[in-house]
């Protein structure tokens, strides 16, 4: 489905990495790196890198992390969410459109599982966040 998308919107280049950040600070503004990092079960110096280049390309920004002078938190710029917008566009109109050309069995076995593919993600977001960090790690404490 990205590649099709990216077919149909030559300017479309945002690695899914960045698209699912955007999508989390989109809902959850003003996160520090280790909790990014945290919530996408990454590397915090990957997610530092992530987060850089969508610096340079003005799709978030750093400012000072009011509960710690030390830390940053990330935020969304307005560019950064109408780019997020435009690529949830994409996805929709493509999901859509294949969606239209099923035949109506399919489109009602796709509705009936709907609501057990919901109950799945959320049990699988809730275990991923109660999970022990593998490291040994306090997550609590980002270190």
């Amino acid at each position: 489905m990205r590649s099709s998308v990216r077919e149909e919107f030559a300017w479309e280049s945002l690695p899914m990495a960045q698209v699912e950040f955007l999508q989390r600070l989109s809902s959850e503004s003003g996160l520090r790196i280790v909790e990014l990092a945290r919530k996408h079960r990454m590397a915090t110096n990957t997610v530092s890198t992530l987060v850089q280049q969508m610096v340079e390309t003005g799709l978030v920004v750093r400012s000072p992390d009011p509960r710690d002078r030390r830390a940053v938190q990330v935020e969304l710029t307005d560019a950064g969410r109408e780019r997020l917008d435009a690529w949830m566009r994409a996805n929709e109109r493509r999901i859509s459109s294949a969606f239209g050309r099923l035949d109506a069995d399919h489109r009602t076995a796709i509705g009936a599982a709907l609501p057990a593919l919901a109950a799945l993600a959320e049990l699988l977001d809730t275990e991923e966040t109660q999970a022990p960090d593998p490291k040994g790690r306090d997550r609590d404490l980002g270190i």
